[in-house]
């Protein structure tokens, strides 16, 4: 068996006893990843680029086999499903993260103190990453790019939606690195049974840090479950609050693009706030936009009748449990209020701290929008569907961290770094 093939077992289908052995020579491999000079993993992503172009037809036959799998109606059957376009989407975002600058190796601080000691504190690799996603197979690539131009070795979690889709990105991956001479055990797909999710959380001896890319349950399970340190991203519960004064025409755009342009995305909105004095007018304005995509809109006691009267095709009153709701479909939900307080309020309670958005053409209700709304992404007179590692020109990204510690918002190759301290003595003692 090659190194490439033994790499791969656990990923394709066997059900070994325990991961351990797997993860200890991911932690290994890290060490291969870290050597590799600035230029060599520039290098080796643009040659993974180029290998993924030349699989298309291998990859594209994998995808599909994991489509015939899931039902039509599934909205994330959208997320999974892997197109020629998509495919070279994937390599140009390999291509970009190599051109990034690599995080390593920063001098952050550099001085002597007074027993004459000279420190310095420099960036380093975190080590070994653990992602666990569902039904995305672009995250396989993205984690893996930004691992390797970071120094970083990284075990994938994929969702059994994904398994083929998943095993033929992790092949293309093993190829590149044995080019280059690095274990290929540095990206690991583990088996998507289960049972193996709680032992990758409790390896907190082999994986540096964990990160949960999917459904709000999944994040929940990960932070309540870890013994390794969890940063959360995916789960987005979005809200876009039209002002009074907002340009309704420009308003009317944001909201349907906010909804329409790709629902099963985190950025993607959840719920429409509105002020109560330009409802009656605006709402009606959505009527075309959302009816084209056919969008269940769940409104509230007072939106509902203006939509019935317009005429909206996919209404229904909304419950409770509509508010707060991540719907990753063509659904939302609707709430009208007296003006910013309420919507801040309503916010307040509501996000998921992801991405928030007014319009408005007052320059104070922005402003007090902008500083009190407590999310990784804020926006003015935009969509929330901006909010992405590579539009923020960070390249790909691993997801989008609702969380305040370590990173916030797109989480990217500048983040899978740390701090390390190197002191250099003569002979000093204390």
């Amino acid at each position: 068996m090659s190194v490439r093939e033994e790499a791969e077992v656990v990923g394709v289908g066997q059900q070994p006893e325990t991961i351990i052995p797997a993860l200890k020579k991911v932690q290994l491999a890290a060490t291969g990843v870290r050597n590799l000079s600035d230029e060599q993993s520039r290098s080796l992503l643009l040659y993974l680029a180029d290998r993924v172009m030349a699989s298309e037809a291998k990859i594209l036959e994998a995808n599909q086999k994991d489509l015939d799998r899931m039902d039509d109606a599934d909205p994330k059957k959208d997320r999974l499903r892997l197109t020629g376009a998509r495919i070279a989407d994937l390599a140009k975002s390999l291509r970009e993260v190599a051109q990034l600058e690599n995080p390593v190796g920063k001098l952050l601080l550099e001085r002597t103190i007074e027993q004459g000691l000279r420190l310095k504190k420099v960036t380093v690799p975190l080590g070994v990453v653990g992602v666990i996603y569902e039904s995305r197979p672009n995250v396989t690539l993205d984690v893996a790019s930004l691992c390797l131009r970071s120094g970083n070795a990284c075990v994938l979690k994929g969702g059994k939606e994904a398994i083929h889709s998943n095993q033929a990105l992790v092949s293309i991956i093993h190829e590149a690195l044995e080019a280059f001479g690095v274990d290929p055990s540095a990206v690991m797909l583990l088996p998507t049974d289960r049972k193996y999710l709680a032992e990758l959380l409790s390896a907190d001896k082999y994986v540096d840090i964990v990160i949960p890319r999917g459904s709000e349950s999944l994040i929940q399970y990960v932070r309540q479950n870890s013994k390794i340190p969890a940063i959360e991203t995916g789960a987005g519960v979005c809200h876009t609050y039209v002002d009074r004064t907002a340009d309704l025409e420009m308003a009317a755009r944001i909201v349907v693009n906010a909804k329409v342009s790709r629902p099963s995305v985190c950025n993607a909105l959840d719920c429409l706030i509105v002020d109560r004095e330009v409802a009656a007018t605006f709402l009606p304005m959505l009527k075309a936009g959302m009816e084209e995509y056919k969008v269940q809109i769940f409104a509230d006691e007072d939106a509902y009748p203006i939509l019935e009267q317009a005429g909206y095709s996919y209404l229904d009153k909304a419950q409770a449990s509509h508010f707060g709701e991540e719907f990753l479909d063509y659904k939302c939900a609707v709430k009208v209020v007296e003006g910013l307080d309420e919507a801040l309020d309503h916010i307040r309670t509501y996000s998921s701290r992801h991405s928030e958005a007014i319009v408005s053409t007052n320059p104070e209700a922005i402003t007090r929008f902008l500083n009190d709304v407590d999310a990784a992404a804020v926006y003015s007179n935009a969509s929330t569907r901006f909010t992405d590692g590579g539009v923020f020109g960070l390249g790909a990204e691993i997801g989008i961290s609702t969380q305040k510690l370590h990173a916030r918002g797109p989480f990217a190759l500048e983040k899978l770094v740390t701090e390390k301290w190197v002191i250099t003595g003569e002979g000093q003692i204390r």
